[in-house]
């Protein structure tokens, strides 16, 4: 569906399902230079087991026009008027990677609106390299090169995919290959500048869940579980040999994660 958050278009997938207020809402926030389709599995689950579910794509990703937003900050205030755009006074937010900290950051400045955080391949400082904030910025295919091959654990080399003929590596290029211009740059930047992850962190009140890939070189687990430290009412589930792109990797068992 289409809503109006801040005056402008986003396009937000419901999981096959329309959008329910009298349900409680699930909102899938997507890392940098990817959308809503990363959530393809996980938010028809959702659907059709009794939420409401907004996967939205960011401005400038995926279907929403515009150029994207240039900070962390901006983002979580972008996720607190989708909410109100679509009627639902507050949710779970699920958020990967970049979304992890979305997400985060939206608990801390807007916590009326926020019921529980999943937050997966997360890290209290999202360093990037600067390799590949320049491939980034110069729009080389370098950079996505960087993001699906540090990105996806080593079983993708192997033809991990749990879904028959599909090639994870091809999959995660493809979302990327269509971002606009600058967008991934704009992302990458926004996650190598946030620095309030800790300070967020120690605001949580509502119970939080981290998802954790034991290979993960993006995130790595040790980084996710500093960040888990500073929640008060936190868990933490790391999942043995999985690498940063775990939607892909290891759909059902995040879903278990997700569930419990």
């Amino acid at each position: 569906m289409k809503l109006s958050v801040n005056g402008h278009e986003a396009f937000v997938a419901t999981g096959g399902r329309e959008f329910d207020r009298a349900l409680p809402a699930v909102v899938l926030l997507h890392g940098a230079g990817f959308d809503h389709s990363a959530w393809a599995l996980h938010s028809r689950w959702f659907a059709h087991h009794g939420f409401s579910v907004l996967a939205p794509d960011l401005p400038g990703h995926g279907r929403s026009p515009g150029p994207g937003l240039g900070s962390i900050a901006e983002m979580a205030d972008w996720t607190a008027a989708l909410l109100d755009s679509a009627g639902a006074d507050k949710a779970h937010l699920v958020g990967h990677s970049m979304g992890s900290l979305i997400a985060l950051e939206t608990a801390a400045r807007h916590p009326a609106k926020v019921s529980a955080l999943s937050l997966i391949g997360t890290a209290a400082t999202m360093t990037v390299g600067p390799d590949l904030l320049k491939a980034a910025e110069a729009n080389d295919h370098a950079a996505i090169d960087m993001v699906s091959i540090w990105g996806l654990g080593f079983k993708a080399e192997l033809g991990g995919s749990l879904a028959p003929g599909l090639w994870m590596h091809g999959g995660a290029q493809s979302v990327l290959q269509h971002c606009r211009p600058g967008v991934l740059f704009s992302d990458l930047s926004a996650c190598n500048s946030y620095q309030n992850a800790l300070s967020a962190a120690a605001q949580i009140a509502v119970p939080t869940t981290f998802i954790l890939g034991e290979r993960d070189m993006m995130t790595p687990a040790k980084a996710g579980k500093t960040l888990a430290a500073a929640v008060a009412n936190s868990r933490t589930v790391v999942l043995a040999g999985a690498g940063h792109m775990i939607m892909a990797e290891r759909p059902d068992e995040l879903l278990a994660a997700l569930r419990s």
